[in-house]
């Protein structure tokens, strides 16, 4: 590639390796530094020229610092794909476990024995890793676990990848952190949700000896239209407690509305709806039986020893 044209594509950066490729000398890169027409950004880069760096110039000196098995990783890599807020800093760059290199501020270095040919993006522009597998490896190294989950969500809700694509990279980065706990947020986004949903409440009220509540039960809105109802316990008030389990993060905004209209349609003065995610019934347990214990649900009682 030309030197201009190489300037360019790196939006005016270089490293001092792809100098030398293209013939220009330690001693030429020094008098244009110290002409002030360059400026040595890392003892590995230069910039052709002064002013400080746009995030997309920041990238590019990580990847080219880091060296030639280097990419834009984690949510630095899913935002240059297009993913919209979830922006972080600093700049992620995943690089090959052997490569040794000074820190560079407002730069995070991941260090991965992963292969670099599996993960890279075809195409050119900054080396990029996939989407699905940068996505993955943030949420499970990096990332809180309700961020790990909801980003998923976030990728296919933005229509950026597909539940089964993710599914299978569950399995291409074999062993992967947190895993089961993915496939299992992966089905739920994918459309498999209530009969997920129904095996966590059963395992939620077996776990907290909760009284199992009643599933499916048919119920007629204020239009007269048959709806069917997640799960319902008889209360020993006489009322009725309705419990609707939304999907992990992957609500579509007209979804939501529209079952948000559902539940109110079937509220009445004896029967209360409440709601939670499939996240919430399997990650945040304990405070769900907590909410449900206080509108009355009861607990199945202890047999004597």
């Amino acid at each position: 590639m030309e030197f201009d044209d190489l300037i360019n594509q790196q939006c005016g950066l270089l490293a001092r390796r792809q100098l030398r490729a293209l013939g220009r000398d330690r001693f030429q890169v020094r008098n244009h530094i110290v002409a002030r027409r360059w400026v040595e950004r890392t003892p590995r880069v230069v910039s052709t020229f002064t002013g400080e760096l746009t995030t997309e110039q920041l990238r590019w000196l990580g990847v080219l610092h880091a060296g030639q098995r280097s990419l834009l990783g984690g949510l630095t890599a899913a935002e240059h794909l297009g993913l919209k807020r979830w922006q972080r800093t600093p700049v992620t760059v995943l690089v090959d476990d052997e490569l040794a290199f000074e820190p560079v501020e407002g730069i995070q270095f991941f260090r991965s024995r992963r292969s670099f040919e599996l993960l890279l993006r075809p195409g050119d522009g900054i080396p990029t890793c996939q989407l699905e597998p940068a996505l993955l490896m943030w949420a499970a190294y990096d990332a809180p676990l309700r961020a790990a989950h909801a980003v998923l969500a976030a990728s296919v809700q933005q229509r950026l990848t597909t539940s089964p694509r993710l599914l299978e990279w569950t399995y291409l980065l074999k062993p992967l952190r947190r895993a089961p706990a993915f496939r299992e947020t992966l089905a739920d986004i994918g459309g498999g949700a209530q009969s997920g949903a129904e095996l966590d409440v059963a395992r939620m009220c077996r776990g907290f000896s909760l009284r199992p509540p009643d599933r499916q039960k048919p119920r007629f809105d204020r239009a007269g239209r048959r709806r069917w109802t997640d799960c319902e316990w008889d209360l020993p008030d006489g009322s009725v407690l309705v419990l609707e389990v939304d999907g992990s993060f992957h609500m579509e905004v007209e979804h939501w509305g529209a079952d948000i209209k559902r539940s109110r349609q079937i509220t009445t003065r004896q029967r209360t709806v409440a709601r939670c995610t499939a996240y919430e019934l399997r990650h945040e347990t304990a405070e769900l039986v907590a909410d449900l214990l206080a509108f009355g649900v009861p607990r199945v009682p202890q047999r004597a020893a």
